[in-house]
């Protein structure tokens, strides 16, 4: 479990395929350093550390993961948001961030807005994906990149899905978001409560 708060930007230091699956190693930023089993997210995917050397760790996607998210496009040298799993007891600073990617959206817009940067992103839709409740409310909670923010301009048309967020300086210079530029593929996770919601109603109405 996560909450969309962003402790660290790492980069790719190797990438190796192994039949259908793909071994990142990244650099550690962190002081206490990584054990074998740690949860971390990598721009938001939960994924298990298997191997760790000084200060490089290891972890792997199986293609599943790599189909879902932008993992499976991302290069060596590229850097990942890094958030480790929430202590219990701990304070709750962004939302309740699964770690499980739902798809992924492209960036379609950037601007810088007086000090702070504007985004929009927009992903694919149908009728029986909202109704698993992925889309996104006006003020509600969207997790992009591994990053807990703020829906703003949320609308749907046919079969595309649109979203909006903004991001203050501190982010934008302490996450990956300073190199997300219009084509980028970014990876989103919806509000796990809306979810819920959403599948509620859809077996009601059934």
């Amino acid at each position: 479990m996560f909450s969309g708060i962003v402790e660290a930007l790492t980069p790719i230091v190797k990438i190796e395929t192994e039949q259908g699956n793909k071994h990142f190693t990244l650099r550690n930023p962190f002081q206490e350093g990584t054990s074998i089993d740690q949860s971390i997210a990598h721009n938001g995917v939960c994924l298990t550390v298997v191997r760790h050397e000084g200060d490089l760790y290891t972890v792997t996607a199986m293609q599943e993961t790599l189909n879902r998210t932008n993992l499976g496009v991302v290069k060596e040298g590229d850097y990942v948001n890094l958030e480790r799993a929430m202590q219990i007891g701990g304070r709750l600073d962004g939302h309740i961030v699964q770690g499980h990617v739902d798809q992924t959206a492209v960036c379609i817009e950037v601007k810088e807005t007086d000090g702070s940067w504007y985004y929009r992103f927009e992903y694919e839709t149908t009728k029986e994906m909202i109704e698993r409740g992925y889309f996104c409310v006006d003020k509600g909670s969207v997790t992009i990149n591994g990053v807990s923010l703020t829906v703003c301009e949320p609308d749907i048309q046919g079969n595309k899905g649109y979203v909006s967020v903004c991001i203050i300086p501190y982010t934008y210079e302490n996450t990956n978001f300073k190199y997300i530029q219009p084509g980028t593929i970014v990876n989103i996770e919806f509000d796990i409560i809306g979810k819920y919601l959403a599948r509620y109603n859809a077996i009601l109405k059934n």
